[in-house]
């Protein structure tokens, strides 16, 4: 069968080209800006992507286009499939009709969390022998790539809310009919297409809905918005987990100075090294954990696995230290994430200080949702500075006025020669952004190892 895919360099359809590639199709693509490192890996697979959304792609007629969420009404391929009459669907619908329909689907859904999550529920499922495919949105050395087709019963996918395809404006998730559902966490998000966090809510209830009685729901404890989702009906077995003792929860991860430490109830249950930092990551671990035992992996199997997870690209992920400063790399966006991934720098890490590089990228912080609730969490950083860039419904400036270390900056150039200037050794230099950031990353390591090198 040859599938087409309409907007392939997305990490998410990306995955669904490598799958139907190893399911045997031949597969072609298209989209806009074709960009590392997804198109790598599709060169690697030898899927040939076209640039651009013209109509002449469709020239072979493919069995089957899919559509990804970036593609809309008015766009030359868009018109041409619908007046061609070509078979359609949406990613999550080719996905649970070609390959969830018969496996045992583990879903990583909620506001943060999901990739690690999900990737440390399939790394724990290859360590114990199970070859589960999986769906990742983001790159760990220790899978090699964001999706497998695998041979095992478990797939295990990330799984979240955003819309589907320009013709089904239903969450994502809603197509793949987990038996076991991971629930990290709920918070307001995608101000783009949910106005409030009841919509998002609703969505979530609509995911319990789908998991059956035999299967497992999987949440943090003690938190209201995920516990007033449940408290509309749920059908399916609950375990919780938490990463401080003082919530109450079936299974306790601890993040320790010597590494991670389980809890079923207030019995010790094990406890390995690892290779992450900070309560979010011990919450991650357990969350994938759970998982995966509700997969038929033992405890002491999935902590053996834990201590040689070398995380996720990323996250928190080291780049590189010169002249005694730190340079890492994360994903936070919402102003939670940056706070934990502050507060797991500080706690973990012990830098002398902690230095914040920023920008207000996703739809939610452009739209001005997240405003305060930002500022509040830069306060948390010894000094931070913040990219002014264009689209913003809000003024940057006003909102982080009350922000003493906060630095509002036109250009990247102006955060570099501010970072450059203000770090000492024993800092900690932490990019937070979920985009590309103008290069950002090799721009300051370049800036930083030119300062080492002069004062050598």
């Amino acid at each position: 069968m040859h599938v087409h895919i309409l907007g392939i360099c997305g990490t998410f359809m990306a995955g669904i080209a490598a799958i139907a590639r190893e399911a045997g199709h031949r597969v072609t693509g298209s989209d806009r800006g074709v960009y590392p490192p997804m198109s790598d890996q599709l060169a690697a697979l030898g899927i040939a992507v076209t640039e651009g959304y013209e109509s002449a792609q469709l020239e072979p007629r493919p069995d089957v286009v899919v559509v990804g969420n970036v593609m809309s009404r008015g766009m030359p391929v868009v018109e041409a499939l619908l007046d061609r009459g070509i078979r359609y669907e949406s990613g999550p619908a080719w996905l649970a009709r070609e390959v969830l329909r018969d496996r045992h689907v583990i879903a990583v859904a909620g506001t943060h969390g999901k990739t690690t999550t999900t990737s440390l529920a399939a790394w724990m499922l290859m360590h114990a022998g199970q070859d589960p495919g999986f769906l990742i949105g983001g790159v760990t050395p220790d899978l090699g790539v964001s999706a497998r087709l695998g041979s095992g019963a478990a797939f295990v996918i990330e799984a979240d809310e955003y819309d589907t395809a320009f013709f089904d404006k239903g969450a994502k998730f809603l197509h793949y009919r987990p038996r076991t559902l991971v629930i990290n966490n709920l918070e307001y998000d995608h101000a783009d297409i949910y106005p409030d966090l009841a919509s998002i809510q609703r969505q979530f209830h609509q995911l319990v809905r789908t998991v059956p009685g035999s299967g497992l729901i999987i949440h943090r404890a003690g938190e209201a918005s995920i516990a007033e989702v449940l408290a509309r009906g749920c059908w399916t077995p609950v375990t919780t987990f938490a990463s401080r003792t003082a919530a109450r929860a079936d299974w306790t991860g601890l993040a320790t100075d010597s590494g991670y430490r389980l809890l079923e109830g207030e019995r010790a249950a094990g406890a390995t090294a690892w290779q992450m930092a900070g309560e979010h990551n011990a919450e991650n671990v357990t969350a994938a954990l759970l998982a995966a035992r509700a997969a038929g992996v033992e405890v002491p199997v999935a902590l053996a696995a834990v201590a040689r997870f070398r995380g996720v690209k990323r996250r928190l992920e080291l780049l590189g230290a010169w002249g005694g400063v730190s340079l890492y790399d994360d994903f936070a966006h919402h102003p939670t994430a940056i706070a934990r991934t502050l507060a797991a720098v500080r706690a973990t890490l012990r830098p002398r200080r902690v230095l914040v590089v920023t920008e207000p990228r996703s739809n939610t912080m452009k739209l001005g949702a997240h405003r305060e609730a930002l500022a509040t969490a830069l306060a948390g950083a010894d000094a931070s500075w913040v990219l002014d860039q264009p689209g913003l419904a809000w003024d940057l400036a006003s909102t982080l006025a009350g922000v003493r270390s906060a630095v509002v900056c036109p250009d990247t150039a102006a955060i570099i020669a501010g970072v450059v200037q203000e770090c000492r050794s024993g800092d900690a230099v932490v990019v937070m952004s979920n985009g590309g950031f103008a290069n950002i990353r090799a721009d300051l390591a370049a800036a930083l190892a030119a300062r080492a090198n002069a004062r050598a």
